[in-house]
């Protein structure tokens, strides 16, 4: 196993999640996206386009949900093969692109950040290395400050890329009430690692697979712990929208495939319960966090955009502790790297 070169008994991933609610303040404190926020109002765009792979890619669904709700702006995700595989530059003059990585150093997000600019967007890079060849790449450079990342599984500098952009938006849509959610947050990100999501991995224990779900703010989140189910866990995992799991997928979900429902306060709540209730009713194992269903510690309603983000931490330690009691190393999954370059 894996240990941090502090003696600490601990894994880097378990030491990483420790210092997700100060990185997150860090962020906060520094105003660097606030900054860029406010910039971006005097500014017109026809839309916006994410660039982002893996956990990044799922903070960028999240930051997708706020461009749209807050600003009503049409956003698209980008498909970076399409530039470098295919060589077709997309037509995105007038756009905001942005691109958002831990590394910075993926060829293909590089790439496609290099056309959209030539292209005639205005480019943003959210990353935790500000002189990567993304940052460069960009007009732009938002650094989400979370410092260095040892575990394989990425936790702080996904949440901190998460916490970025809300704060950019809040900035960007004179959004007071996101501001104050965002303002309590790292004291709300700070009490969530205090709870404990045990009887979630316990369910897990014997499941050949597993299922995520919520909706709106919470998509990026419930896909970003199905990930860290199937990286850290060896464990085939989903993450689908609540309503998305009552299509096609709902066919695929019995007793023996457990499913964690994330619910935020918001009008798209009622959706979430109901999906708990009839999963229920039908038998499934569903852990539920928030709201009456409720079935995991939770801290209580905050700001809805925000709670999503809290709740990756109980999430995160659960899946940790499991992974150490299952005999795996979280630091180092088999067959990942930190930087994965693709193209």
């Amino acid at each position: 196993m894996t240990r941090p070169e502090t003696g600490n008994p601990t894994t880097f991933m378990a030491r990483e999640i420790a210092e997700i609610p100060a990185a997150a303040g860090r962020l906060l404190a520094e105003g660097e996206a606030a900054r860029i926020g406010a910039g971006l109002r005097d500014r017109a765009f026809p839309f916006a386009v994410l660039c982002g792979r893996g956990s990044s890619g799922h903070a960028g669904v999240h930051l997708r949900y706020l461009i749209e709700t807050r600003l009503g702006l049409p956003v698209s995700a980008a498909a970076p093969s399409v530039v470098t595989g295919y060589d077709r530059p997309p037509q995105v003059a007038g756009a905001l692109f942005v691109v958002i990585s831990q590394s910075g150093r993926s060829p293909d997000l590089v790439a496609a950040t290099e056309a959209a600019r030539v292209g005639g967007a205005l480019t943003l890079a959210v990353v935790n290395d500000p002189d990567s060849p993304a940052a460069r790449a960009s007009d732009l450079v938002l650094p989400i400050l979370a410092g260095p990342e040892r575990a394989v599984a990425a936790t702080k500098t996904v949440t901190n890329s998460l916490v970025a952009g809300a704060a950019l938006v809040a900035a960007w849509a004179g959004d007071g009430q996101l501001g104050q959610g965002l303002s309590a947050l790292p004291e709300r990100l700070d009490r969530a690692r205090a709870l404990d999501w045990s009887a979630w991995t316990t369910d897990l224990a014997q499941a050949p697979a597993a299922f995520v779900t919520g909706r709106g703010h919470g998509l990026g989140p419930v896909r970003e712990i199905a990930l860290k189910l199937a990286e850290t866990l060896r464990l085939p995992a989903l993450g689908y929208s609540a309503a998305e799991l009552r299509h096609g997928p709902r066919a695929s979900v019995s007793a023996a495939t457990p499913v964690l429902a994330l619910r935020q306060a918001d009008p798209l709540a009622e959706g979430v319960d109901a999906l708990v209730r009839d999963l229920a009713g039908d038998g499934v194992r569903v852990q539920a966090c928030g709201g009456p269903l409720g079935s995991l510690p939770w801290i209580g309603d905050g700001h809805p955009a925000c709670d999503p983000i809290a709740m990756l931490v109980p999430a995160y330690r659960a899946i940790e502790a499991e992974a150490r009691r299952r005999g795996l190393d979280p630091d180092a999954p088999a067959g990942l790297t930190k930087v994965t370059e693709t193209l």
